[in-house]
């Protein structure tokens, strides 16, 4: 019985930018609603909750940031050991410092995401240490909750996934919720699954490792996803796709998403609707269905890149009540 509250996270109906895109209906899955902030709660806490059953002490992840904040704020809650490994120069302030605060043990290594992964695997196998990356099957298990909660909001799978790919374990988990339901009957089909990467690191979509992975989304930062094969498993067997995105188009939408719709997520999140936006902008046929796209961290867990790309001057003005009212009037003629 292990729980911070996650799951169950809201389903936001777009009032604004499903024009922008031609669907009948886009829905956003606020992930970022989950205890630390995205949707990483899913799965560690199930991972957590079996590494009690084996009387477990300690667990390590590798990780961009999420992962590394889930599993120090489980381990905290639990009493476990938490030890991370992060690539330094590479990892979100706000995240980082969910992984300071929760009292985890915090190892910087002069590598990528990818490198840090691979001495967490072999560190584990060697040591009486759990690894939490979503190579532990419990993760999954875990993530594919979600699914289970758009079938039971809507009354019905959508037409269309949209969903960011980094280390790929994520759509591997929507499919297999979504596949279960199917199964067990509560959903009559499954959707199709459009998965998107970052230009920068899209190596499902090359179709080979990216050595040195780039994108400002961090969270996608990854050349060698340790769920490549069900990634493409999902693709394959939903008749869906994955591709890319670029920087720009990431930024274009993580604004928009904020603007339109008051929702602040982070850049990695914004790539699933700036996949959305991709498709209805290259011609796809978008009339009459209903898409989700699932967002799944907050923005403040980059707190840095909103300042950075603002495009909303400050004003500083005297301290007195017609100075304000002033500013109010020049804002209001433009």
């Amino acid at each position: 019985m292990v729980s911070l509250g996650e799951g169950e996270t809201p389903l936001v109906r777009s009032e604004r930018l499903w024009q922008e895109v031609g669907t009948r209906e886009v829905y956003f899955k606020l992930e970022g609603c989950n205890p630390t902030g995205s949707f990483k709660d899913r799965g560690m806490v199930v991972a957590v909750a079996r590494a009690l059953e084996e009387g477990s002490t300690a667990m390590m992840c590798a990780s961009t940031g999420n992962t590394s904040a889930s599993a120090a704020a489980y381990g905290a809650h639990c009493g476990l050991t938490t030890i991370v490994l992060v690539p330094g120069g590479n990892i979100a302030a706000g995240k980082l410092a969910q992984a300071i605060a929760y009292g985890a043990h915090i190892l910087v290594i002069r590598g990528n995401f990818d490198r840090a992964l691979e001495l967490a695997r072999s560190v584990t196998e060697r040591q009486r240490i759990v690894l939490v990356n979503s190579l532990n099957p419990y993760r999954l298990e875990g993530q594919k909750t979600a699914a289970f909660e758009i079938v039971d909001d809507l009354g019905e799978s959508p037409d269309m996934l949209c969903i960011p790919v980094g280390n790929a374990g994520n759509i591997t988990a929507y499919w297999k919720g979504f596949t279960e339901y199917q199964a067990a009957k509560k959903a009559s089909r499954r959707p199709q699954m459009m998965g998107f990467q970052a230009e920068g690191a899209a190596p499902i979509v090359r179709g080979r490792p990216v050595v040195d992975p780039q994108t400002i989304a961090s969270a996608i930062r990854i050349g060698n996803p340790a769920s490549w094969e069900g990634a493409v498993t999902a693709r394959d067997e939903s008749g869906g796709l994955i591709e890319a995105v670029t920087d720009e188009d990431i930024l274009e939408a993580y604004k928009m998403l904020a603007r339109e719709e008051g929702i602040f997520c982070e850049p990695a999140s914004a790539a699933s609707f700036a996949g959305l936006l991709k498709l209805s902008r290259g011609g796809a046929r978008l009339a009459g269905k209903r898409v989700v796209c699932v967002l799944t961290g907050n923005g403040l867990k980059d707190p840095d890149l909103a300042g950075q790309t603002a495009d909303v001057p400050l004003h500083e003005i005297p301290p007195d009540l017609e100075s304000v009212e002033q500013a109010i009037l020049a804002l209001r003629k433009r």
